[in-house]
Order: structure tokens, then C-alpha cells, then sequence
């Protein structure tokens, strides 16, 4: 299974904002899109992601306030990215060694859709019942 299978069942919706809003603006898009990060973006570049993670390391726990301050000061400008045609143990490998949660996909420079561990985790458990029952039909023959 490959990437593009994802996001052909989930579809590639992009959320984004930019990086000159504050922090608690994007929280509350990612509130009404019931997501857990959204890639920051100018145009179509993208320029790096925020995360619930990133607000609760780099504002909360320091003290600081998101009305106060901007996306581009707590998003992680490094962001990692697969293509639609990576398989999901491309990505499940990725996640697990870098701690990430999601992954942009990108064609070129061009971003197509993001995938969440939770949808690497889902593609896995669906390939591993596939497995299970042509197993079981094979045996039962």
C-alpha cells in the first residue's frame, strides 16, 4: 500500500495558514477542522507546520501567550514530506524515528495532501485483516 491509497480513502484536503497569525488563531482552526496540526504555508510554499505538541512545548510550558505570539515563532521550519508513491512502511518507519505525527505529501514542490499517523496505523490494520482473511481462505480450501 502506498501513500496515494491513503489519500484516495481520506481525500487530500490541505488545512493551512500562514505564518504571520498568532498561534491561538491556528489553534482555533485547528479546533473547527478537529485536526491536530496544520502546515504553514505562503502560497503554495510551504514553509513549516505547527502542531498541538508545538503549543504545548513552546507556549504553555514556557510560559508565554498564544494570543501573543505569531505561528512562524514556534513552527518547526524542518518539515520531513513523503510522496504519493512512498509506502505507508516508508512512513510509519519516518514517524517512529523522528517522533512525528504528520507528514506532508508532496509532488515536487507542490503539497498534495498530509497524512496522520493515525491514517498509517488504519492502512496497516486494514492491509493486516486483507492478509489475515486470504489466509484463511487459503487454508479453508
Amino acid at each position: 500500500m502506498k501513500v496515494s491509497d491513503i489519500l484516495l480513502t481520506k481525500g487530500n484536503n490541505v488545512y493551512h495558514v500562514e505564518e504571520s497569525i498568532t498561534v491561538y488563531d491556528a489553534l482555533r482552526v485547528m479546533g473547527e477542522k478537529n485536526i491536530g496540526a496544520l502546515l504553514v504555508m505562503n502560497g503554495e510554499e510551504l514553509k513549516g507546520i505547527i502542531s498541538e505538541r508545538d503549543y504545548a512545548r513552546k507556549i504553555v510550558l514556557k510560559g508565554k501567550k498564544s494570543t501573543d505570539t505569531l505561528v512562524k515563532d514556534i513552527m518547526t521550519e524542518k518539515v520531513l514530506s513523503v510522496s504519493p508513491q512512498d509506502s505507508i512502511e516508508k512512513c510509519m518507519e519516518l514517524m517512529s524515528e523522528k517522533h512525528i505525527r504528520h507528514l506532508p505529501v508532496t509532488e515536487g514542490s507542490k503539497v498534495v495532501g498530509v497524512i496522520s499517523i493515525t491514517d498509517v496505523v488504519t492502512a496497516i490494520i486494514a492491509l493486516q485483516k486483507e492478509t489475515i482473511n486470504h489466509l484463511k481462505n487459503y487454508i479453508s480450501q
